[in-house]
């Protein structure tokens, strides 16, 4: 009888790897009807995942065995690139050759395990001239994939929406050349925060733009997830596309019981959701611990607070979808 249960439980664990293992190839083409993110059944889909840090700082976890490991473990259904324009040595303004090569093996990680991938364009400032350059060629490369979701400003801090939205608007011109399908991010003024901003005055005459709301709930409460129901209500997509439950900062203590509430939220509105981050940093985000290897296989030891309940989230939210 033992041996049968075994048996069953094996069996039970082995379809469950096949179904997640078949999870672009199951929802291929995303899309938008509305405001709701929808897949090439045109059935809403909720992506939920994880964040690498910057690239330029924690670059030894952008390896294709990272991925496989966040599919595999943390049962994400898609995971974000998060590439530092400006913030470190290895930044992309300091050495753009390198920086590829590491947003590639994440990007090219997340096709190898069938998941959705952010290419994140990190930064708070506009480069416009480098961006047109860097999504010209990540487009013209990858465009063909279903995988890929570009977030082309990750948090604007003090630049008006004016700023930018005619920056949005030359660097998605440049992506939809090579890419007429794929999701595009836009972020929005106040680390995207005013997400009312773009409700009064989106993007016009370009199909599947997102817009993406950031919070930490330690710090961001109910006002944030006001602001955002009115900007859905007026007709703008949103995707949090960078959250966590400590404060704004990174760190300071968990708050689960504020955490929880927005994942409630973002539940009963259907709105896809990124964590952050993965990386071995001295701060309550940073999921890992110095020990941590760089390729995965991270044992329970091997994860902070933030790891072990953003991975219970996911296992959680990600199995009730499939």
């Amino acid at each position: 009888m033992m041996k049968f249960k075994k048996l069953i439980t094996i069996t039970f664990l082995l379809m469950c790897v096949s179904i997640n293992a078949q999870f672009v190839k199951k929802h291929g083409q995303l899309s938008l009807l509305g405001t709701q993110l929808i897949d090439k059944n045109n059935e809403p889909i909720v992506l939920r995942g994880l964040s690498f840090g910057w690239h330029s700082m924690w670059p030894r976890f952008y390896n294709e065995k990272a991925v496989s490991w966040l599919k595999k473990d943390f049962n994400c259904n898609v995971v974000r690139a998060a590439m530092g324009i400006e913030l470190g040595d290895y930044s992309y303004t300091n050495d753009p050759q390198f920086s590829k090569e590491k947003i590639e093996a994440v990007i090219n990680g997340a096709i190898k395990s069938d998941i959705y991938v952010i290419i994140d364009w990190h930064s708070h400032n506009v480069n416009l001239k480098e961006a047109k350059a860097f999504f010209a060629e990540m487009s013209q490369k990858y465009g063909k994939y279903p995988n890929i979701i570009y977030e082309i400003f990750n948090e604007p801090d003090y630049e008006t929406w004016w700023e930018v939205k005619t920056y949005a608007e030359e660097v998605i011109s440049v992506i939809r050349e090579n890419d007429p399908n794929n999701i595009i991010l836009v972020g929005s003024p106040h680390w995207d925060q005013d997400v009312d901003l773009p409700a009064e005055d989106p993007i016009l005459g370009y199909n599947n733009i997102m817009y993406t709301m950031h919070f930490y709930a330690a710090t961001h409460g109910k006002e944030l997830r006001d602001r955002t129901d009115l900007a859905l209500k007026r007709g703008i997509p949103i995707f949090v596309s960078e959250s966590a439950g400590m404060e704004a900062s990174g760190d300071g203590p968990l708050n689960l019981k504020a955490w929880q509430e927005y994942i409630d939220w973002m539940e009963s509105k259907k709105l896809s959701w990124i964590t952050w981050s993965v990386s071995d940093k001295d701060e309550t985000c940073s999921i890992l611990k110095k020990s941590a290897k760089s390729d995965g296989k991270w044992k329970d030891e091997d994860l902070k607070e933030s790891g072990i309940k953003v991975r219970e989230f996911l296992r959680k939210y990600n199995n009730s979808q499939e």
